[in-house]
């Protein structure tokens, strides 16, 4: 379950609280006052044996007793009490219930986790939701909705806060009545038993009175249905989060240094990152982020331009952004020579702009106007310290005036930069800020917190980008070799063997076409010598043990030598070294394999491993032998395009050096990115390997090729389903045929699919588009193309008709089906539409019967859609296929079409 009967936690019509109480201090006291005064419209009726009445109204002795069904109940009574409590509500017809009690496992307690599961029990075959245990409860304050022990009731605001924690929400709450910030939600989820913050995002992204979600998370809960919704959230309003525990330890043992590398609070990092949210590091960050998005909006690039009163202000603003990885604008000659036209002799002549401080409010307004007509800047931030020989409020009125100015142009909105301020101090600058807030102008206490909210706008805006942007198409058709994988993983899973070998894992590294060095086995030092005989030298040897995970710690491990003598003598020292540190290990022998011999190449570490929370992570950085004292790695969930592979490389240190510097040449980036795609198909479609590691993955101009590999499997998982994010369903690919013969692919789209979309959409007639989209079109926009092939197939699905032997973005689309979910599965929409040429062929049959086979495969209950009554082909269609057809009761011109599954 995701949104389903949220409605009635959020949106009651009538509440019950058992356990409430009038003895003073207990949360059942607390509870009912802050219900009884919060301002709900509808009934309240306490519960509870001991009392007559309860803050002046009558109490009932039991649920039973209750006059009207509670859409709503907030429960605060005895831990085991609570399973019957629900029980009983849930049998009665209660849909929403709060539990305030503490007790239901927390510490991994056995009796209390007991209670959690007959609770659950006892909600589920009646769809009823529970929020909690463990928790302070929910306000909604434009509902009059108070269902919490808080000690403050905020005012109603367009801001959702959803937290685990209780006690953070009654420091957001303090934190907030002096700023005087209202909230459309507080919603403390305590310990998730059932609604999540996945589901609560799904509710608050389609809730029109949220313009911003705002989380404070511990961990997070169905790592897939988090995935989907803030995805989903995320390209509606921003979405903010305070992620705690950021340096804990993590907990899992290594095998691989891919999976030493990849801690925890990375892992979410990536998966905020690619949810398209913006990760902060603490609440005052969190609602300052909120104000600068929600008043300025993101910022074009990531230039900023400082203009201060005071020389050290600038600096500390500069070496704040130097220290965030942020970019100071560069300004071109003409806006330094407009500069000095409107500024003394003494100015600083670069960026920061120090206009000297005894800057009236005119020169602040005349360099402002100078910055926001140039394009060096995305960002403006405007600093002022207060001195004795200007006026700080008179800058501040300056500033605000010019921001007016600009804006009141038109056409400048879009363009113009965004606009941050910073004044210094308390006293004086109190009322400066007040005025840019009354003016929907961030402002921030310090210079430093000020460069911080413009990073967060660039990340953010980065995150967005992301969501929208359209990968490169791979430079290939390419099939895996499954049965080589499956065979590898099976044969050493029989063996009992959790490691594979280094042959082992270069064979299944090849069958998903990544570039590996020849290698052989050799059991002794004489046939290692008579395989390099072979391959060719110079060559390189390494012991097989699966006893010994990094060989190089005993000397496992031989380079360029040049002849038989050589070889056999590296092997037999490595036997004898193993023998003497080693003891009990098994040394199943040695593998084999020429040099590999590239000028100006680089050792780089590519590989993966599996997150407790979020299943396989892609891990990416610069490689060798001190792989983990360099940490400089970037992750990434799979599945990965070029798009994503290549965000995955530039996000690490080592990127500067891979694009060449002096005489040493670029490396093919596209290839590394390639060998990373790859990677990530292996996490997905291989559930036995749980971890994979390539160090050194060699890049070079020329390529790249896999050195040495480690592999270890495990057991077979649930398929893709520990994929947090569902990987491109290569089941449904089929081949079909039209009524003339021809053969064509169905398959599912792909987000390089985005250019064939955009040529589909010309060959298109305008009758076609307005019957399509109820309104005449003549181009479809990046944004509504990167929405339609970007798609989440754990919640939407997109069948096109294509080309078999062209890779995506260079194949043609003829005909393309969508349907999209609701969360909870109930009900899907479909969209249809085939190219003008190709119509007539049966192509639109062939799509709405594989898009239906699929919606009753997932186990969607409906499938309907909007059809204009002039469109008869479609309606014949449906009739078909079996949908009912009903006139939509608020115009007559579109029949409303379903069919139930």
């Amino acid at each position: 379950m995701t949104v389903r009967n949220l409605d009635y936690l959020f949106k009651p019509r009538s509440i019950a609280i058992v356990g409430a109480s009038r003895r003073p201090g207990s949360v059942g006291a607390v509870l009912a006052r802050n219900l009884f005064n919060g301002g709900f419209d509808g009934p309240i009726m306490p519960v509870n044996p001991k009392h007559q009445s309860i803050e002046g109204v009558l109490s009932y002795k039991s649920i039973d007793e209750l006059p009207v069904t509670p859409d709503l109940a907030v429960v605060c009574t005895p831990p085991k009490t609570v399973p019957e409590v629900v029980r009983q509500l849930a049998e009665r017809g209660t849909r929403g219930v709060v539990v305030i009690t503490a007790g239901f496992g927390e510490g991994d307690d056995d009796e209390g986790m007991e209670l959690r599961q007959q609770a659950l029990d006892a909600a589920r075959p009646h769809l009823t939701r529970i929020i909690g245990p463990n928790c302070l409860g929910i306000l909604v304050p434009g509902f009059g909705l108070n269902a919490s022990f808080a000690h403050l009731a905020p005012p109603e605001g367009r801001i959702a806060f959803v937290t685990q924690s209780g006690a953070i929400v009654t420091s957001v709450l303090d934190w907030a009545e002096r700023r005087g910030i209202g909230f459309s939600h507080m919603i403390s989820l305590g310990d998730m038993a059932d609604v999540d913050f996945g589901d609560t995002i799904d509710y608050l992204a389609n809730d029109p009175n949220t313009k911003a979600i705002l989380l404070y998370a511990e961990a997070i809960t169905d790592a897939r249905k988090f995935m989907s919704a803030a995805r989903a959230a995320a390209r509606m309003k921003p979405v903010i989060v305070v992620k705690s525990g950021r340096h804990a330890a993590s907990a899992q043992a290594a095998a691989s240094h891919t999976g030493a590398l990849a801690g925890s609070d990375k892992v979410y990092d990536a998966a905020f990152r690619r949810a398209g949210m913006l990760r902060v590091d603490t609440l005052g960050e969190l609602f300052a982020a909120v104000e600068t998005l929600a008043t300025t909006g993101t910022p074009n690039g990531d230039r900023l331009a400082i203009l201060t009163n005071g020389g050290g202000i600038g600096v500390l603003a500069t070496d704040a952004l130097i220290g965030h990885e942020g970019k100071l604008a560069t300004l071109p000659d003409h806006t330094v020579q407009a500069l000095n036209e409107v500024l003394p002799p003494t100015w600083s002549h670069g960026n920061p702009v120090d206009i000297i401080g005894d800057a009236p409010g005119k020169r602040y307004a005349d360099s402002l106007a100078v910055l926001a007509d140039s394009d060096a800047a995305d960002a403006i931030l405007v600093l002022n310290c207060p001195t004795a020989v200007s006026d700080s409020m008179d800058a501040a009125e300056a500033v605000i005036a010019e921001q007016s100015r600009q804006q009141s142009q038109p056409g400048r909105r879009d363009r113009q930069p965004k606009l941050l301020t910073c004044w210094v101090g308390e006293h004086t600058a109190q009322n400066a800020r007040r005025r840019f807030s009354e003016a929907d102008i961030p402002s921030y206490t310090t210079p430093e917190g000020a460069v911080r909210a413009f990073m967060h706008m660039v990340a953010y805006r980065r995150n967005q980008e992301q969501l929208l942007e359209t990968p490169p198409s791979v430079p290939e058709l390419f099939t895996p070799d499954y049965e080589t994988a499956n065979r590898l993983v099976e044969q050493a899973a029989a063996e009992n063997r959790e490691i594979l070998s280094e042959p082992e894992a270069k064979q299944l590294l090849a069958a998903f076409g990544v570039e590996v060095v020849a290698t052989e086995v050799a059991e002794s030092p004489e046939a290692a010598a008579d395989a390099a005989e072979r391959l060719g030298y110079p060559a390189a040897i390494k012991i097989l043990s699966k006893d010994i995970t990094h060989k190089s710690d005993v000397g496992g491990v031989a380079l360029d030598l040049e002849d038989h003598d050589a070889v056999y003598r590296a092997a037999e020292a490595m036997r004898r070294r193993v023998a003497e540190t080693y003891p009990d290990a098994d040394l199943q022998g040695f593998s084999v394999q020429p040099m590999v011999k590239r000028a100006g190449a680089w050792e780089l570490i590519a590989g993966f491993t599996e997150d407790a929370q979020f299943g396989p992570v892609v891990l990416f950085g610069q490689g060798g032998t001190a792989v983990e004292v360099i940490k400089d790695q970037s992750l990434a969930l799979p599945p990965l395009n070029m798009k994503l592979a290549n965000d995955m490389i530039e996000r690490t240190r080592v990127y500067d050096q891979l694009q060449g510097y002096r005489d040493r040449r670029p490396a093919d980036l596209d290839a590394i990115a390639l060998t990373l795609t790859r990677i990530a198909q292996i996490a997905a479609d291989i559930s036995r390997v749980k971890e994979l590691d390539i160090n050194p993955l060699l890049a070079s101009a020329d390529g790249v090729v896999a050195l040495d590999a480690r592999v270890r499997i495990g057991e077979n998982g649930t398929g893709t389903r520990r994929l947090a994010i569902r990987p491109y369903p290569r089941q449904l690919e089929k081949t079909v045929v039209a009524d003339d013969g021809a053969e064509y692919l169905l398959r599912p789209i792909v987000p390089e699919d985005e250019p064939a979309l955009h040529r589909a959409f010309a060959h298109l007639t305008p009758e076609q588009i307005r019957l399509r989209f109820f309104a005449p079109m003549k181009q479809m926009s990046h944004m509504a193309a990167a929405r339609f092939t970007q798609i989440d197939y754990n919640r939407e699905m997109a069948l096109i008709i294509t080309d078999a032997d062209k890779v995506p973005g260079e194949a043609e689309m003829y005909g393309a089906v969508h349907i999209h979910a609701d969360p909870d599965d109930e009900k899907a929409e479909y969209s249809i539409i085939v190219r003008h040429d190709l119509t007539r062929q049966g192509l639109g049959r062939l799509l709405m019967e594989h898009v239906i086979d699929y919606a009753r495969d997932r186990g969607i209950g409906e499938i309907g859609g909007d059809v204009l009554r002039e469109n008869q082909p479609m309606l014949a269609l449906c009739s078909q296929l079996g949908f009912e057809q009903h006139t939509d009761a608020e115009d007559r011109d579109i029949v409303r079409v379903s069919l139930p599954l």
